[in-house]
């Protein structure tokens, strides 16, 4: 699929408060998300309720 001009910006929504121990599957596939569309070249914009994640850590948002 051919990279669309059109879109600069992203918004990721994060999973939110998890539980230690439950759910950092999701915090992983978003961190990797996150890294491989700033990769490409666009700006991310997260949006996450948990600010104790790693997708939070202002060198990857």
């Amino acid at each position: 699929m051919p990279k669309r001009t059109d879109i600069s910006s992203i918004l990721v929504i994060g999973a939110g408060p998890i539980v230690i121990g439950q759910a950092c599957e999701f915090d992983y596939s978003g961190t990797q998300a996150i890294k491989a569309l700033k990769e490409e070249g666009y700006r991310i914009v997260l949006v996450n309720s948990n600010p104790a994640t790693i997708m939070t850590d202002p060198e990857l948002a």
